[in-house]
């Protein structure tokens, strides 16, 4: 394995890890048991990884090819539910929704870019479209099968600025792509992140349906 791809491989890794603690989060906030808590870190932590494979014809799915994501994701999940750990993250209400924010903005910046360049990989020859599509699928996909699960509509249809801060990292990142790939992703994960913590402290939100 080259260094590029094994540094890649860590931070899909740190994705997951991410991404299962956000689900985890919510499974606790939900008062759930410990299966449905490390089913929702689960969930939302392979879940835009399976759909972004699917979407590029790579079947099966890395998850299903490489257990150790499902394996991290699991672990970080029932860490998430021992009872140490669930008293320090609800004993503060603005504590534990700063931590999910966290989880959830790391989560969405990593996966956001290594759907772009899982999507060059698969097909070198793929238009700006397809990144953008499937960078942004698999960055929000997981989210969106959390919340469903979860019992609520989906913060990617309600709350700060949460696909589009996807959609502008995918953009950076596919178009510095040809600059430097590594310095591409690295731009376009920042973007995300910048934007999607800028949006959650100014409360920036697109007009709902009932504002306008």
């Amino acid at each position: 394995m080259t260094t590029i791809a094994a540094w890649l491989r860590w931070v899909e890794y740190l994705g997951v890890v991410a991404f299962a603690a956000s689900g985890a989060m919510k499974g606790v906030k939900k008062h759930m048991d410990p299966f449905g808590v490390v089913i929702l870190g689960l969930v939302e932590a392979t879940g835009g990884g399976i759909l972004r494979d699917l979407l590029l014809g790579i079947t099966p799915p890395s998850m299903f090819r490489d257990p150790t994501y499902a394996i991290i994701a699991i672990c970080m999940a029932a860490l998430m539910y021992i009872r140490p750990v669930r008293r320090l993250l609800t004993r503060n209400e603005k504590a534990f929704d700063l931590a999910m924010l966290l989880a959830d903005t790391l989560g969405i910046g990593l996966f956001t870019v290594i759907g772009v360049r899982t999507t060059i990989a698969a097909y070198p020859a793929a238009g700006v479209f397809p990144m953008l599509f499937v960078g942004t699928i698999a960055a929000t996909g997981g989210g969106i099968l959390r919340d469903v699960l979860a019992n609520e509509l989906p913060t990617l249809f309600t709350k700060r600025i949460y696909a589009l801060a996807c959609l502008a990292g995918a953009a950076v990142c596919t178009f510095l792509w040809n600059v430097s790939p590594l310095w591409s992703m690295i731009a376009g994960a920042v973007t995300v992140i910048v934007i999607r913590l800028l949006a959650a402290h100014f409360r920036w939100n697109l007009p709902q349906s009932k504002d306008v």
